[in-house]
């Protein structure tokens, strides 16, 4: 059996990967409408699932604290654009989802690759979190989150980091 090479990370410091994608509100997001601002940049795997809906209800419960903070929060799946519309508005999201149909972003920003469930191998999109800072450069990139807690262990990590580089 052949073991692919590790999959690409992207890592602080890095420029993060352009993209322009269909947006829930109906529109297109891109990387540079964020530019300027910070942002907090999630890729999950399925809109309307339950650690999904879960991630992107924390993801609104915190939003006003993030915003407060100067964060921005975009969420990416690789769904057609018509279920991120759908999930958005089911939950009252208050920020952007973007349908990455075909996964180019998702490979971009390497979210996309092997994943074992229940002893079963596959391509998919691996639950990842990126924050990218005002010039458009990567501050932290975290693969593999879970979705239960992510929002709470983010905001502390955000916390730290702020403190770390002098911003109160």
């Amino acid at each position: 059996m052949t073991t692919s090479a590790a999959p690409f990370r992207l890592a602080s410091g890095d420029p993060a990967p352009d993209f322009s994608l269909p947006d829930s509100d109906g529109g297109t997001t891109a990387l540079a409408d964020l530019r300027g601002r910070k942002a907090v940049l999630y890729f999950y795997p399925e809109a309307d699932t339950p650690a999904c809906t879960q991630q992107a209800c924390d993801f609104r419960d915190s939003l006003a604290s993030l915003a407060g903070a100067g964060y921005a929060v975009v969420g990416i799946s690789p769904d057609p654009a018509r279920a991120v519309v759908k999930f958005a508005d089911e939950q009252r999201l208050g920020f952007p989802l973007l349908a990455d149909e075909g996964h180019a972003v998702a490979d971009l920003y390497g979210t996309w690759g092997e994943k074992k469930n229940y002893g079963r191998t596959y391509q998919g999109l691996i639950r990842s979190t990126f924050v990218i800072d005002e010039e458009g450069r990567i501050a932290l990139a975290q693969y593999n989150v879970r979705a239960k807690g992510h929002v709470a262990k983010l905001r502390r990590d955000l916390r730290t980091a702020e403190s770390a580089m002098g911003h109160h």
